[in-house]
């Protein structure tokens, strides 16, 4: 695919975003902030015996990467159980891009994978001290 194919791409998610919207009766939902650009992601989860991924949504605002790459992720941890999840990378999600991303813009593409990181993080812990 060339270039702009891949920037029709993030194009098509920033405008049509995939899974947009907030999880009922979510087991994890939380909020991220980039506070060098504004962009804001929410990610509500519900999982399948507190393990794997069995519905996730998004609620945003921001510039196209930052949304397009939210809308991306969602789309690849459905059904991955939350170990798997744990473990993507920085790179995970530039190759999703496929796109130079500088490091001005670098935040925005991760804003979306740290959110959920986090929420996984923060629900592992209140979960351990139930």
């Amino acid at each position: 695919m060339s270039l702009d194919m891949y920037a029709e791409n993030i194009m098509d998610h920033f405008n049509s975003p995939r899974n947009s919207g907030e999880v009922k009766d979510p087991d994890i939902k939380h909020k991220e902030f980039n506070p060098f650009c504004g962009d804001q992601i929410e990610l509500t989860v519900k999982l399948r015996n507190g393990k794997e991924i069995q519905e996730i949504k998004f609620q945003g605002k921001g510039c196209s990467i930052s949304q397009a790459s939210a809308s991306m992720l969602t789309e690849i941890v459905k059904n991955k159980n939350i170990e798997e999840v744990k473990k993507l990378t920085k790179e995970d999600i530039l190759d999703l891009l496929n796109i130079p991303i500088g490091p001005v813009r670098m935040k925005c593409a991760l804003l979306a994978l740290d959110t959920l990181q986090n929420g996984i993080k923060i629900y592992e812990q209140y979960t351990k001290k139930k």
